[in-house]
């Protein structure tokens, strides 16, 4: 799934060339990636509106439509294989999307599951080969936690207490910190050299406090070079992988259901957890 650095990326996308163009045409008519709106029910609700703000949460994001009606929220989640494509009228992209899921191209929009179509031709898509991606109006944000990238260490204490859940199950919990998923958060373990099936409640306060610089580190970084599959140990996440720190092989188990990698020599379990 797509985590928060491609999140930011796609809603920078929007809001570099989406905001304040009126919209004329809205495709709606998938109505798996719509549900569980009727075809034509997104449309009715944006048209001759203004997208007016791009915002993100954690892995989901949304936009502010300013209709004459009223205001109205567009949410979209990208799925496994979602981008955000924008292209000027004669199909030519602007801005957004990448090529390699399923030998796209550029101009190529068989895969476009939802579009917003602009006053001057240019259309604004959410191009999804694996049809992953979900597209609604009022997503319900508000029972998301503090966002991964902006939260305080008083809100990440709080996310962490009085739970004898695994440490990686707890950062991964969307309620209580939104935007950290199963990549990000074995980088952020790896980093913090906290074992993933570690219990919340067996940390220490030095290690709580670790753990929050971790995250920020990982989350920076994967921001500043384009993606959660650019940091440290991703590639290493696999047979034969070893720790890039101390060459030990990497060791791979299920923690709350979802495959995690760890180095054996420096993430370790102590007595009692």
């Amino acid at each position: 799934m797509p985590e928060l650095p491609e999140v930011e990326s796609a809603r920078a996308v929007i809001e570099r060339n989406g905001l304040r163009r009126r919209i004329v045409d809205v495709d709606d008519s998938d109505a798996f990636v719509c549900r569980p709106h009727a075809p034509g029910e997104i449309r009715h609700a944006l048209l001759d509106s203004e997208l007016v703000t791009a915002m993100r949460q954690g892995k989901s994001m949304w936009c502010q439509a300013d209709p004459s009606a009223g205001p109205v929220t567009l949410g979209i989640h990208l799925g496994m294989s979602g981008k955000i494509v924008i292209a000027d009228a004669d199909g030519t992209e602007v801005d957004g999307g990448d090529y390699w899921e399923g030998g796209r191209r550029p101009g190529d929009y068989r895969w476009a599951r939802f579009t917003l179509t602009f006053a001057d031709g240019g259309r604004l898509m959410l191009v999804d080969p694996r049809r992953l991606g979900r597209v609604r109006l009022n997503p319900p944000v508000k029972l998301l936690g503090p966002d991964a990238q902006l939260i305080t260490p008083a809100q990440f204490r709080a996310a962490l207490s009085g739970s004898s859940a695994p440490v990686k199950a707890r950062i991964m919990d969307q309620h209580r910190i939104a935007g950290i998923g199963n990549l990000l958060a074995d980088e952020i373990l790896w980093r913090a050299r906290i074992h993933p099936a570690r219990t919340v409640s067996g940390l220490t306060a030095p290690e709580q406090s670790r753990l929050l610089r971790a995250s920020r580190d990982t989350i920076r970084a994967a921001l500043r070079d384009g993606g959660v599959h650019t940091l440290t140990i991703i590639p290493r996440r696999r047979r034969g992988g070893t720790c890039p720190r101390d060459h030990t092989p990497m060791r791979t188990g299920r923690i709350d259901g979802r495959t995690s990698w760890w180095c054996p020599a420096e993430q370790l379990m102590p007595d009692g957890d």
